[in-house]
């Protein structure tokens, strides 16, 4: 089986795959310290804890990674736990998809593997909206072509700085709202959270569609579920659209069973 790990600034999404059918799946804090040796431990607690192991169970694994260090203690527990080399989304990997920006290497990996499946799934123009540590509104052409896309500061981390600079506010659970007129603090900061970013992703989309054309718009990340029935324009939700991509990827780049 294929071990698809997608890692954050904020969390590490893990993903086993058993040919195109994710098996299981798990989501841990990004850490940058943490060695390779201790990410084998806990990969392999998870493992064990499902009835998998590194030995017999996995024959393959793909990462994408916008932590460098992460990135090497990825590849490092591969080779050492495994006995084989990763696949790991970045330059000279083949990936189907044509990087149209001014410098591809700029481009997140987690974005390009998100492009990859959006355009498997739904074909193109599609519109990725990503729910993760930052907000992203990524375009992919009718024919496959990454075309680029908007970066805006995501949910979590706006409200970190909101915590941080208003004295008066305290941290609140991000749920449904009641109404769009708060009848406390709390609601209020969780009516502006949830139809607030709702409102930036439609009218971003409704910017890209007025350069593209009408267009498929699909959700992924942590929040999606959240905040993606608040929007007007967003399609699908996808939770794990960055796995898939990556296994498409792996696809790509390996010849031999998993």
């Amino acid at each position: 089986m294929l071990l698809a790990i997608d890692a954050g600034n904020t969390t590490t999404v893990v993903g086993m795959f058993d040919d195109a059918d994710l098996v299981d799946h798990w989501r841990i804090g990004t850490h940058s310290d943490r060695t390779s040796d201790e990410l084998a431990l806990l990969i392999g607690n998870f493992l064990r804890f499902h009835g998998f192991s590194f030995s017999d169970d996995v024959a393959g694994m793909v990462i994408s990674s916008g932590v460098p260090d992460v990135t090497e203690a990825l590849r490092e527990m591969c080779e050492r736990y495994f006995g084989f080399e990763p696949v790991v989304l970045g330059p000279g990997v083949k990936t189907g998809v044509s990087i149209l920006y001014d410098n591809p290497k700029e481009v997140g990996a987690d974005r390009i593997a998100n492009a990859v499946a959006a355009y498997d799934q739904f074909g193109g123009p599609t519109i990725i909206v990503d729910f993760g540590t930052a907000t992203t509104c990524d375009a992919v052409s009718s024919d496959g072509d990454y075309l680029g896309g908007a970066i805006a500061p995501g949910v979590e981390i706006s409200l970190d700085a909101l915590f941080a600079r208003a004295a008066a506010l305290r941290r609140v659970a991000l749920v449904e709202p009641r109404s769009v007129l708060g009848k406390s603090t709390v609601e209020s900061i969780q009516a502006g959270t949830v139809y607030g970013f709702a409102a930036q992703v439609d009218g971003l989309c409704d910017r890209i569609e007025a350069e593209l054309g009408a267009c498929t718009i699909v959700s992924t990340g942590g929040l999606a579920q959240l905040i993606a029935p608040f929007s007007r324009k967003i399609e699908h939700v996808e939770p794990w659209l960055t796995l898939q991509g990556l296994r498409l990827v792996f696809s790509k780049n390996r010849t031999d069973e998993v």
